[in-house]
């Protein structure tokens, strides 16, 4: 009886990680002017929650942002989390042209079932900004990690403005709070970049040296930015 429900729970196990990979790919987008449109609009539903958005002086102290909609997390005794976002960065013109990531991570222990969040980080200094030109990196390993004041909780609280190198948010079934979201790994996704800017694009390129336009079609997400923190171009 004992082998016969390892059995059984293995094999549920591995019915639950087929399905959540499955939901994975069909959330892959249909291009990477997709994926800034969707960060886009994301951002933009977040932000239009009245007392329940992330302040205004924390998005103004922010060197870069990060939005990975619709992040798919499916478990059964494992977890496995997946999405794809897009980041940019202020320079002397404004948001820079988005730069296009991929998450992933994983956990163990009692869990079951699955979900589909937003995700939005908040790149506070120049130290957690330079973690977005490396090809990846662990957030709470590498980069230092917080979960960000939401609403008016951030005007009786300074912490957000001490040590955290990235503040980190997080939206599913409607509700919108900080997320302590560690463990998790961020990488560049090149062959985006690729597709969009040509074969000599980088994150040092496009976030930092300002070398790279985005064409008009991958612009609604630092377009979206722009509209939510006027001070874009005062921070250099």
């Amino acid at each position: 009886m004992r082998i016969q429900l390892v059995k059984n729970i293995t094999l549920a196990l591995c019915l639950t990680l087929i399905a959540s990979v499955a939901a994975l790919a069909d959330n892959k987008d249909k291009g990477p002017a997709a994926e800034s449109a969707k960060a886009a609009e994301a951002f933009r539903e977040i932000m239009d929650a009245p007392d329940k958005a992330i302040p205004r002086d924390v998005l103004d102290a922010a060197e870069c942002i990060a939005v990975f909609p619709g992040a798919k997390k499916g478990a059964f005794i494992v977890g496995v989390q997946k999405g794809e976002g897009v980041v940019s960065c202020r320079t002397g013109s404004g948001w820079s042209a988005p730069v296009f990531l991929d998450m992933e991570g994983g956990s163990f222990g009692p869990q079951i079932g699955g979900q589909s969040t937003d995700y939005v980080l908040l790149f506070m200094n120049r130290k957690g900004a330079d973690q977005l030109l490396k090809n990846k990196f662990e957030l709470g390993g590498e980069a230092s990690i917080a979960a960000g004041p939401v609403g008016r909780s951030a005007a009786a609280s300074t912490d957000w403005k001490l040590n955290a190198e990235i503040l980190s948010y997080s939206r599913s079934k409607g509700l919108f709070a900080g997320a302590a979201l560690k463990g998790v790994k961020i990488s560049v996704d090149d062959s985006d970049l690729r597709k969009v800017y040509g074969d000599g694009a980088t994150a040092q390129g496009l976030l930092r040296d300002n070398k790279f336009e985005a064409p008009p079609e991958a612009r609604a997400f630092p377009n979206t930015l722009a509209q939510f923190s006027a001070q874009a171009t005062d921070k250099h």
